[in-house]
């Protein structure tokens, strides 16, 4: 069961600045994001990024959630969603990533044969502030997600580069499915799955 009472709740366009930096501090030396965003004025392009996928995926094609102040963010698609392929195949993206684009690219087409391939949640990203680490901030934005996982039946899904996280999302029923490297020397990866819960409350 998941518990859902530590406060998290849906994000609006409002909190969108402020989301894009929590994102940006949590994924400043991510192993991911440093093989797919170009180094150079890598900060600004990878708060640019979570702002993209915030306000272009996440809001109008899935659920955001948000917790301590903005401090923590969890941002999924959900079952049945389709996304339409121009906002993932575009110039400003491109210009984004930089000269990491082709990476990017050839990241995505790699784990796309590890992802599911009937309805999921799709955990596309989860951040939580360095200076409010440790306070349970992760697990309370994690547990809106779970929790209508569990309430629609449905499997979550989510790709991790960070063995770390791989425990953390261990103890909330994940299961690792797939543990590869990305092409041309890219970081380890897991991907992992979480089966719905018939005892979990939403």
């Amino acid at each position: 069961m998941i518990d859902n009472s530590a406060g998290a709740r849906l994000a609006g366009p409002a909190d969108l600045p402020a989301i894009a930096d929590t994102l940006a501090d949590a994924f400043a030396d991510y192993p991911w994001t440093r093989w797919t965003v170009a180094a150079d004025d890598h900060p600004r392009r990878l708060r640019a990024l979570q702002l993209y996928f915030t306000e272009r995926v996440g809001l109008p094609y899935g659920r955001v959630w948000t917790a301590g102040g903005n401090a923590a963010v969890a941002v999924w698609t959900t079952p049945g969603t389709d996304v339409p392929p121009e906002v993932f195949t575009n110039s400003e993206l491109a210009a984004l990533y930089g000269d990491r684009a082709a990476h990017a690219i050839e990241a995505e087409e790699f784990l796309a044969p590890y992802r599911p391939s009937e309805p999921s949640w799709f955990l596309a990203t989860i951040g939580v502030r360095h200076d409010h680490q440790g306070r349970g901030l992760g697990r309370a934005v994690l547990a809106p997600g779970l929790a209508e996982a569990d309430r629609t039946g449905h499997d979550a899904y989510l790709e991790t580069a960070d063995e770390r996280n791989v425990r953390f999302y261990a103890r909330s029923g994940f299961e690792v499915v797939a543990d590869v490297h990305l092409p041309g020397g890219g970081p380890r990866t897991w991907c992992m799955t979480r089966r719905p819960d018939p005892a979990g409350t939403g």
